[in-house]
């Protein structure tokens, strides 16, 4: 087995789960949180995969932490982070609803969401805090999930997330009037709708959430026309019984930059008693009727490179979990792998969409998608590997990774040729 360790620091490195390699498939981006559950990283760096040279991308300052990077997929690279609030305090500190997006380049950090949290609200600012920021297939926007500080602060319980999307329309100035706010170098907007207690047996969601672009320029309808632009996302339904069951949903995105300015029947940046809302032309429909897809391991809906299928985890019939694909334009969903341990992880498809990462029975496997069949890439091992990112290389010729090690979360890459051969 090709496996390299990359990093040995006595400390934690934590992959995101997608657009973590340099487009070249030279570098690794990762932050430095002491566990995959806090949020107290204070850079953003880098790891050659060839030489395990690092780089300090990002240092934040002010008291405020960095992390959950991603890559753009073009060169030269931009990197894009969760930040927190600098100079936090009692009353505004890192939460879900107190973050905001920056990219840096450079060294350079440009804020990515502007927030206007006092009324009359500004269209194209958000009233809270994004997280996991993605950048399409083309580097042109990025999707983000999104909480929101104006309803956390009405009632906690209204504070819905979801998923949204900064375009290059224009930069947004809100006008200030609190020490919070500030501007935003794209223009942002919520593309799915919640609501609080969703009715039974409806296609109401609660939360939207683990989104993906689909395609890599979009997929073919099944009226023969093609869709530029569309994510899919997992949105929180209530089955009959008032269970939660999270089902694949879709949302259609406009082509023109302005279509995303032109409000809906609610106001683009929400009110004093409403969550933001999508814009005139975005619909969200519901793609699976399923028994719930997988709550755990967590993991994130991933499109085939050709936008085909969106692919998301799912318990067969003996309860173990197994990987489906379904069209972007419904149907019945696929069952691809028909394992008898069940995946552990999130997963990535390759660059030219014939295979999948993921790992199961503690071992990195390679997953061809037409056959099922399954080729492990790394040997059985004590040592535990970590769920929340396996990810390929823009070349497709390795995949990325996490294994505990001597108590440290450090980041590993194996070849994955030889099981395409």
């Amino acid at each position: 087995m090709s496996e390299k360790q990359l990093t040995f620091a006595p400390r934690h490195h934590q992959l995101t789960n997608i657009n973590v390699w340099t487009a070249d498939s030279q570098w690794l981006a990762f932050d430095v949180r002491p566990s995959g559950a806090s949020f107290t990283g204070e850079t953003i760096e880098r790891v050659n995969v060839a030489t395990g040279e690092v780089e300090v991308l990002y240092r934040a300052r002010n008291g405020a932490h960095v992390g959950v990077v991603t890559v753009s997929p073009d060169m030269p690279p931009r990197y894009v982070c969760i930040h927190g609030p600098e100079h936090p305090d009692v009353d505004w500190h890192y939460d879900f609803h107190h973050r905001c997006g920056v990219i840096v380049q450079q060294g350079q950090a440009a804020t990515l969401d502007a927030c206007d949290i006092t009324a009359p609200y500004t269209p194209g600012a958000l009233r809270g805090g994004t997280h996991v920021h993605v950048f399409s297939p083309d580097g042109t926007r990025l999707s983000f999930t999104y909480n929101d500080h104006v309803m956390h602060e009405r009632d906690a319980r209204e504070d819905l997330r979801n998923v949204g999307v900064a375009v290059p329309l224009h930069p947004v100035y809100p006008p200030q009037q609190h020490p919070r706010e500030y501007a935003g170098s794209h223009y942002c907007v919520l593309v799915s709708q919640t609501q609080r207690d969703p009715q039974p047996g409806s296609d109401q969601i609660d939360r939207a959430y683990e989104e993906c672009w689909i395609g890599n320029r979009g997929y073919r309808k099944a009226d023969g026309s093609w869709q530029r632009w569309a994510i899919a996302f997992i949105g929180n339904t209530r089955d009959a019984s008032g269970q939660i069951t999270p089902e694949v949903f879709i949302v259609d995105l406009p082509e023109a930059l302005t279509d995303y300015a032109r409000p809906g029947n609610a106001p683009l940046e929400g009110s004093a008693t409403t969550l933001p809302a999508p814009p005139a032309s975005v619909r969200q429909r519901r793609l699976t009727w399923t028994r719930g897809l997988a709550l755990q391991p967590r993991h994130w809906l991933r499109a085939a490179p050709d936008g085909s299928a969106i692919a998301f985890l799912l318990a067969d019939e003996q309860g173990i979990i197994q990987l489906w694909c379904i069209s972007p334009n419904g149907g019945e969903p696929h069952q691809i792998t028909r394992l008898t341990r069940s995946i552990q992880s999130a997963f990535s498809w390759h660059p030219q969409g014939r295979f999948v990462a993921f790992i199961s029975d503690n071992r990195v496997m390679c997953c061809e998608i037409a056959s099922g069949s399954c080729v492990p890439l790394t040997g059985l091992s004590d040592a535990t590997l970590s769920g929340d990112a396996v990810v390929w290389s823009p070349d497709g010729k390795q995949i990325a990774y996490m294994r505990e090690t001597d108590g440290w979360r450090q980041l590993f890459c194996v070849s994955a040729e030889q099981a395409q051969a």
